[in-house]
């Protein structure tokens, strides 16, 4: 009897054992002449399952995604308890939430009443796990602090406001005691540990004053502490009825440029 490495915290005890002893005894000799070390199985079963757990724990602890933008980010997601800022494009920020719901978990949105919800349902999100909050601007950082408790991901608008960094420590230390993220956008929020900046250069569909936008060419920048900025140039179209993103392709047309952020 074989055992898949994946499947082999499934086995009984009894045949967990020897799925491992026989994986041992495979191991060839060292070629260095040094002879190899033995090693115990309940040690080796105990590595196996750590490691498991490991894997387990660091997948949880980040927020999925779109594929384009999981890429520029340091752990390929939002991290649990960081703090996000984005602004720029709104289309950015409506994919972290397509992203987000559509995998199942639940967000909250404050101070963004005109936030284009159903653009966010083309890109497959999950509107029946979001929460819709239209808070005055001098509550809203109270009110992100109390949904961060249940919340996984909690969207604030700042109203322009400039957060300082004496103002946002306890709501960064609540964001990290309950494994949340708080994705900040419209103002500026210090101690924020990555900042997704992007805009809008261009869009195609229109021709000669006529037609309808079929898609638009969006750059994206990610920084933050202790990392290399990374940037990349994407396209947002739909594809079988889903919007998206697509690496930009320079051999498409050139989309036209436009006179003003979306």
């Amino acid at each position: 009897m074989t055992a898949d490495p994946l499947t082999l915290a499934e086995l009984s005890s009894r045949d967990r054992i020897e799925a491992l002893r026989r994986r041992m005894a495979s191991i060839p000799a060292r070629t260095d002449g040094s002879a190899a070390q033995a090693v115990p199985v309940e040690q080796a079963e105990a590595r196996f399952e750590t490691r498991q757990e490991a894997a387990t724990e660091s997948a949880s602890s980040v927020l999925e995604v779109h594929p384009e933008i999981a890429t520029l980010l340091p752990r390929g997601g939002l991290a649990r308890g960081s703090v996000v800022s984005v602004d720029g494009a709104s289309s950015v920020l409506l994919s972290l939430l397509a992203s987000v719901t559509g995998s199942g978990k639940h967000a909250a949105i404050i101070g963004l009443p005109k936030l284009g919800l159903l653009a966010a349902t083309e890109m497959r999100a999950d509107l029946g796990k979001c929460a819709l909050i239209s808070s005055p601007s001098e509550t809203a950082i109270d009110a992100a602090a109390i949904l961060l408790d249940g919340m996984d991901l909690v969207v604030l608008g700042l109203a322009g406001a400039d957060v300082p960094p004496t103002r946002a420590r306890a709501v960064i230390a609540r964001a990290r005691s309950k494994g949340a993220c708080l994705v900040v956008t419209e103002g500026r929020w210090g101690g924020a540990d990555i900042r997704l900046q992007s805009r809008v250069v261009g869009y195609t569909g229109i021709g000669l004053g006529h037609g309808r936008i079929t898609g638009v060419c969006v750059d994206v920048e990610v920084s933050g502490r202790g990392m290399r900025p990374q940037s990349t140039r994407l396209d947002l179209s739909p594809t079988d009825g889903v919007v998206g993103w697509t690496p930009h392709d320079p051999g498409r047309p050139s989309p036209q440029v436009l006179s003003r952020a979306l």
